[in-house]
């Protein structure tokens, strides 16, 4: 894996988190501007998720196992537009909230699939 993507993926789920948490206090739902940055965050998701398939394709094997690596990997890929969704539904405080709480399960999933990987060896 690139230490420098996850590292990325990882700081703008934290910033992520730190926004819709912001806006889950003021007792705001998610709005446009939170989607657009879920959006940001998705996207270095997906670009994780190729890159990761692609040096799994390429011969590279993570250190704990390749099964378990892909399942931190689809996970990490699907946690905030699940939660992006899911606050759709819910058009309160309530939403945002777990945005938030999605997007600190991501910056917790990289840091299980940094290690995964071999903990910066890769």
């Amino acid at each position: 894996m690139i230490d420098a993507l996850t590292i990325a993926v990882g700081a703008t789920a934290l910033a992520l988190a730190a926004w819709c948490g912001f806006a889950a206090y003021r007792d705001e739902p998610t709005k446009d501007w939170h989607f657009i940055g879920m959006a940001v965050v998705s996207l270095l998701g997906i670009v994780q998720l190729v890159v990761g398939i692609v040096q799994l394709a390429g011969g590279h094997a993570p250190d704990k196992g390749t099964a378990l690596f892909l399942a931190y990997l689809i996970g990490a890929a699907a946690c905030v537009p699940g939660t992006g969704f899911m606050s759709l539904s819910e058009r309160t405080r309530w939403g945002s909230a777990t945005v938030a709480a999605g997007a600190v399960v991501l910056a917790v999933l990289e840091v299980r699939l940094f290690d995964i990987w071999g903990g910066g060896n890769g």
